[in-house]
């Protein structure tokens, strides 16, 4: 495959932000995932660089965010949250109210937007920035530990550069505040895999949600049901991402990488490994096309960050096939005591498991032909 020249976005300064300790949102990951990397030697060499992130300008901040909403989330962070911000969703269990919360979060944006330049301007074809995937945020809302959508402006800021841009999201949760804000163009295609609205939050992301007007069959949700496995979720991608991306010919990918689909996090109910992410991050590479990579979910930190580190190295193309076939890790049924690499234990569904997941997922993969294939000529 060959080294890809790919940037890593992280800096001592956004390790100095956290949330609330008693948050289930771990800023740390993004920390971890470097010293892991970084003590296998896959931060260095040929093509490979690390950039220190700037906060994103409030300027750019406002091509999505309303001011009103980010005057709001300022005056939280200085103790002043009235009716009207907590309406907006700051102080609500899931996005607290902490002093370095807009530091942070235009921090963490700002380094997906220097991602997003950089692979723009053909300067790195793979970008990575850990501390990114903020998908739930709205024009003025905070929601699931959201307070700016970074990847919604970096895909803004790319359609606006003339570029057809694919948001690809596979955090176990859907990526409602991207899909909402692109929903009647055509220039961004997103497409969220993601556990059912039916038995997770947000609630949202079924089937009919195709877009509307110019938008029309440019979003595209794939609903997974509750024990979905590595073999049943890269059949859904295989049957889904990969001929409507073929079709799309995006000019850029901004892909992000949630790990809370994996097996045993506190948070959401898929029976993944990290083997799965790896193996969609090389069908990714397959589309041949510039990536800006983030994070996103992901409430067990070390499973985390080395679900995050296999997929740097899986796009870097560091990983050999030799490797791969090793396929043996330390997440399933929650053990992190398997010391044999990055990769996860293979995981083995029961039968009646597998009967469930892949009649539901049969039904969903017909509901989406049957939605949105047509529209592309597929």
């Amino acid at each position: 495959m060959g080294d890809k020249r790919a940037v890593f976005l992280h800096s001592p300064e956004i390790e100095r932000y956290h949330y609330p300790p008693d948050c289930p949102f771990k800023t740390e990951r993004a920390g971890i995932t470097r010293k892991i990397l970084s003590g296998m030697g896959l931060l260095a060499g040929a093509g490979r660089s690390e950039v220190a992130p700037q906060a994103a300008p409030r300027a750019v901040l406002e091509t999505f965010h309303t001011a009103r909403y980010l005057d709001t989330m300022v005056a939280a962070t200085q103790g002043h949250l009235d009716i009207e911000g907590f309406g907006m969703g700051f102080g609500q269990p899931e996005c607290p109210v902490f002093r370095e919360m807009y530091a942070y979060a235009s921090l963490a944006c700002g380094a997906t937007l220097q991602g997003a330049a950089l692979a723009a301007a053909g300067e790195t074809e793979v970008a990575f920035n850990p501390s990114g995937g903020y998908h739930h945020a709205g024009p003025e809302s905070a929601s699931g530990f959201c307070y700016i959508n970074d990847v919604g402006l970096a895909c803004r800021v790319l359609a606006e550069q003339g570029k057809r841009v694919l948001f690809l999201d596979v955090d176990v949760h859907h990526g409602d505040g991207v899909q909402a804000f692109f929903y009647d163009r055509c220039d961004v295609m997103t497409m969220s895999f993601h556990e059912s609205g039916e038995t997770l939050f947000p609630g949202t992301g079924f089937e009919n949600e195709i877009g509307t007007g110019a938008g029309r069959g440019y979003s595209v949700n794939v609903p997974l049901p509750v024990g979905t496995y590595d073999e049943a979720y890269l059949r859904a991608f295989d049957a889904v991402a990969v001929p409507l991306a073929g079709a799309f010919d995006p000019d850029v990918i901004v892909l992000e990488v949630g790990m809370d689909g994996l097996a045993g996090d506190p948070l959401a109910f898929l029976s993944l490994t990290n083997n799965a992410h790896a193996e969609v991050a090389r069908r990714v590479l397959e589309f041949g096309k510039p990536i800006v990579a983030t994070g996103g979910g992901g409430y067990h930190p070390e499973n985390t960050a080395r679900g995050w580190a296999l997929v740097w190295s899986v796009l870097t193309g560091e990983e050999s096939q030799d490797e791969m076939a090793l396929g043996l890790g330390g997440v399933m049924l929650e053990s992190t005591d398997w010391q044999a690499g990055l990769r996860d234990r293979e995981f083995t569904p029961r039968s009646m498991q597998r009967e469930i997941v892949d009649a539901a997922i049969d039904e969903t993969l017909e509901k989406i032909r049957a939605n949105v294939f047509a529209i592309h000529g597929l």
